[in-house]
């Protein structure tokens, strides 16, 4: 539920209201039941990146991952035009072990703004939302992915503190064919 208080848009989510001041553009909580939504977000989040990308597994991942437990949250356009409009942004947090420590804290599923929307700010709002929720939460430490390739989002979270911890490598594997040393 998003309040207005001393002109900054708050939202709740967990009994505890999470700030969010983007002129232009207000905040709102999330739930299963944009799950639909999530999809096609996440389908455009690897279409921009590769669209060669095969999408048809990320509404399973989305039924794995997707509950009351795991915080979302939407950018709409501040407008009185419509409040069926589509939301131009969204951050989607689940639970990560770090490994050298074996703490659980908060990770970043999934952070996509659209791109007629992106470079007015709503990014480093969304990730300004998610940091303070994990502190009241409780939470030291927050962490996400970043595909290689995305330089735009990786100079973006390096501004804002995150820092390369571990290198993700990865072996194509031949199914027909078995390596011998």
């Amino acid at each position: 539920m998003a309040n207005v208080k001393d002109g900054a848009n708050t939202m709740s989510h967990g009994g505890k209201a999470v700030p969010f001041t983007l002129p232009g553009y207000k905040l709102r909580s999330g739930s299963t039941r944009d799950r639909t939504t999530v999809v096609k977000f996440m389908e455009r989040t690897y279409g921009e990146l590769d669209p060669q990308q095969p999408t048809g597994h990320i509404a399973a991942t989305v039924d794995r991952f997707l509950g009351r437990e795991t915080p979302l949250w939407w950018v709409d356009v501040d407008s009185t035009a419509s409040s069926l409009a589509a939301p131009v942004g969204t951050i989607w947090l689940g639970q990560a072990t770090d490994q050298r420590s074996g703490v659980l804290h908060p990770y970043v599923l999934m952070l996509y703004v659209t791109p007629e929307h992106r470079r007015q700010g709503i990014a480093t709002a969304l990730l300004a939302v998610a940091h303070e929720w994990a502190q009241q939460q409780g939470h030291r430490q927050i962490s996400l992915q970043v595909f290689s390739g995305n330089q735009a989002a990786q100079a973006l979270y390096q501004s804002l503190g995150y820092y390369p911890e571990a290198i993700l490598l990865k072996k194509e594997l031949d199914s027909a064919a078995s390596e011998t040393p």
